[in-house]
């Protein structure tokens, strides 16, 4: 009797929890959307309310190289001689 009572309450507990998911799980989902769009808009809001005042703006710009010179040494230009 123990047992039976104990797989009722079980089934009674799961789908409680199943109906309530169906319920609270779309608002949920409906709410994280909600506020995920709202961030989007804002992002790009801010980057194209900005008026443009006529100067370049650069976001980056790579190191600029050392001139170390040739580290292989100097070429020399030669030229081929075949013999007949």
């Amino acid at each position: 009797m123990g047992i039976l009572k104990f797989l009722f309450i079980t089934i009674c507990i799961l789908w409680l929890i199943k109906m309530i998911a169906r319920v609270l799980l779309p608002i949920a989902f409906q709410k994280m959307m909600s506020k995920a769009q709202n961030q989007a808009n804002q992002r790009y809001q801010q980057q194209h309310n900005q008026n443009p005042d006529g100067r370049i703006r650069v976001d980056y710009m790579p190191p600029k190289e050392k001139n170390r010179g040739d580290q292989a040494g100097d070429f020399v230009e030669y030229e081929e001689i075949k013999n007949p």
